[in-house]
């Protein structure tokens, strides 16, 4: 999988310049010119920071590509202010050392008005302090996370432990069983996610069997398959992220976990990662996400949003909620809504705005922010890998809080 995620970047580069007019000014640095030549005003300068090389490649590509899309979709629609937007990249390389010199790039250099990006908890941590506090400007971080960041200028528009795990968990004990193992990768994610699901798991009557973490490129989880079979494991709570993801999960299946009834579950497996294994040895993965592409088929708003994405990026990097591409197209649509009422651009002006903003659709339907907490309301689903694809097990009745802040 991720062999061929490295070669798929030098199509994805290609086909980057080709389709959008994408200019390279350095390494792991592209631009997209404004349209309008002859605009009165100068454009206003979006950055994205996100993962285009590196093990969750597949995540960051997706994320620039949604950016794309949204940010020419503005464009073709009158821009904003009367001026044409801008679109500025940088590869963060799933390297903290190397993201932090690239994310200055976008703030000293290029003077954008806000960055979005980001991908893994703590490459989030390494850039919010060159973007908010040395930098003075709005961060908009898009992915899925453990909770806990209230930083001000960072606005989170992705789902936090309380809307992946409240009505997620008692699902999985009704469907799966009580008796849970948390397997996990060892970064702030996964430390702090699993506090908030061993509550959950507890208060309603489950167990927790054991909680490991391990480094992020361990391969070998012989030692932890044999520990989930005789300790008789009904649910794997998994944490582990790629590259360690894949082979734990063909290694759980190959000791025969899934075919003595066990149950899989990852709250960001999407369609992107459904591929990381064969099919078989995940079927029955259960996963709570605010978007799954099944969901094109009763909403016509999110069938027609991936209609446009896999017209302007057929291939690999796929419209999907566990990389962020979903929050990363909410949080420049907030946004959009954010600076049109504002009637400004700086930071001050914006977070304010932002602060309440709400948009009537979105990915798996609307969104808003949640006053004085800078998270994100939005619906929630739980659904199920069968066959290599994903079908809608629950819904929430409405939109999730995300109580952070």
């Amino acid at each position: 999988m991720f062999d061929r995620t490295q070669l798929s970047r030098r199509r994805f580069l290609s086909n980057f310049a080709f389709a959008s007019g994408a200019v390279a000014t350095g390494v792991g640095s592209w631009v997209i010119p404004a349209p309008w030549a002859n605009a009165a005003e100068a454009p206003i300068k979006v950055g994205i920071a996100t993962d285009l090389t590196g093990p969750i490649a597949y995540a960051g590509n997706a994320d620039a590509n949604v950016a794309k899309m949204v940010i020419k979709e503005i464009n073709a629609a009158g821009g904003m202010l009367g001026r044409p937007l801008e679109l500025y990249i940088e590869d963060t390389a799933s390297n903290e050392s190397v993201a932090v010199g690239n994310v200055r790039k976008l703030i000293q250099r290029d003077k954008v008005d806000m960055v979005l990006g980001g991908i893994t908890s703590s490459m989030r941590n390494a850039i919010k302090d060159p973007i908010v506090a040395r930098g003075k400007t709005l961060y908009i971080y898009p992915q899925l996370y453990e909770g806990k960041e209230c930083t001000p200028y960072l606005f989170c528009t992705g789902p936090t432990p309380a809307q992946q795990c409240d009505e997620f968990i008692p699902w999985l004990i009704k469907n799966g069983g009580k008796k849970f193992a948390l397997p996990s990768a060892n970064y702030v994610w996964p430390h702090t996610l699993n506090v908030y699901a061993r509550k959950v798991i507890e208060s309603n009557g489950g167990e927790v069997v054991f909680e490991e973490y391990y480094p992020l490129d361990q391969v070998d989880f012989s030692s932890t398959v044999n520990r989930i079979i005789s300790n008789k494991v009904d649910v794997v709570f998994n944490t582990v992220i790629p590259p360690g993801v894949g082979p734990f999960f063909k290694q759980l299946y190959e000791a025969g976990f899934l075919k003595n009834g066990g149950r899989l579950a990852c709250v960001y497996y999407d369609e992107n990662t459904l591929n990381i294994n064969q099919a078989s040895e995940i079927e029955g993965l259960a996963s709570c996400l605010d978007y799954f592409k099944v969901l094109t088929k009763e909403n016509p708003f999110d069938a027609k949003i991936q209609a446009a994405y896999e017209k302007d990026f057929p291939g690999n990097f796929l419209f999907a909620a566990g990389s962020a591409a979903t929050g990363t197209y909410r949080g420049l649509k907030l946004w959009e809504a954010a600076v049109k009422e504002a009637g400004k651009l700086d930071r001050e002006s914006v977070a304010a705005a932002l602060d309440h903003a709400k948009i009537a659709e979105g990915p798996g339907g609307p969104a808003e922010m949640v006053p004085g907490k800078r998270h994100c309301k939005m619906k929630m689903y739980t659904a199920v890998a069968k066959g290599g694809n994903y079908e809608i097990v629950g819904r929430s009745d409405g939109l999730v809080d995300p109580k952070e802040c």
